[in-house]
């Protein structure tokens, strides 16, 4: 039982952690998102 609540703090820290580094790299996300929708546009 101690295993598994380990992980359920490390997962929900992780997904803390990962919604912190999107906020602050929104601009950045929109930059390649849009780079990938251009090369996928260009190739149909």
């Amino acid at each position: 039982m101690d295993l598994i609540l380990v992980l359920k703090i490390f997962f929900i820290m992780s997904c803390i952690m990962g919604i912190y580094v999107i906020l602050r790299n929104l601009d950045i996300i929109k930059i390649i998102i849009n780079y990938w929708k251009d090369l996928i546009l260009r190739r149909k």
